[in-house]
């Protein structure tokens, strides 16, 4: 039996060994699939993100299991759970902290809109301070609605340009404490 017959694997001499591609795809498509998230659990849907990094969901399946609790190592902040007044200075500090290019994923209703709590006390959105690229909506919210609102931001990350310097210009509302 000849060694032609049975091979099975890649062959470089065959194939060429080379791949074609523009290098602004290739950086496109690496930081869209190594996204570094950094939760900011402020409720029960931080308790949903833990359950999303166990075995059974397993968010590293998006190249995102690098789990950062450092603002300087994170490019994601996923803001789960309910804002109040009094938190929201810390969560701006933070994000601020954040090195370009950086994205926020709301999620869960209380995030996103403040929820059930309509009081003096709770922010009606985490929108009012940080410009929010994607909601993801639920009461908490199940790991399979946090894993479609990911892969929704890597599809954005992907058409983003990778090469031109990232400088967010987007108006967020500048938020007042009495």
């Amino acid at each position: 039996m000849s060694s032609a017959n049975t091979e099975v694997a890649y062959n470089s001499k065959i194939e060429g060994g080379v791949v074609v591609t523009k290098l602004d795809a290739a950086i496109d498509w690496i930081r869209a699939h190594s996204v570094w998230p950094m939760p900011m659990g402020l409720a029960c849907c931080a308790i949903e993100f833990m359950s999303a990094s166990c075995s059974r969901f397993d968010i590293s399946r998006f190249g995102m299991e690098v789990t950062r609790f450092s603002p300087r190592q994170a490019d994601c902040m996923i803001v789960a759970g309910t804002v109040t007044y009094k938190m929201a200075q810390a969560v701006r500090r933070i994000y601020d902290q954040m090195a370009e290019p950086k994205w926020v994923v709301a999620m869960g209703a209380c995030a996103s809109s403040g929820g059930m709590f309509r009081s003096y006390s709770t922010l009606q959105g985490v929108d009012r301070i940080l410009p929010v690229d994607v909601y993801i909506s639920g009461c908490p919210t199940r790991p399979e609605a946090l894993f479609d609102g990911l892969m929704a931001l890597q599809k954005m990350i992907a058409k983003e340009p990778g090469l031109k310097l990232l400088k967010r210009d987007r108006p967020v509302k500048p938020l007042y404490f009495s």
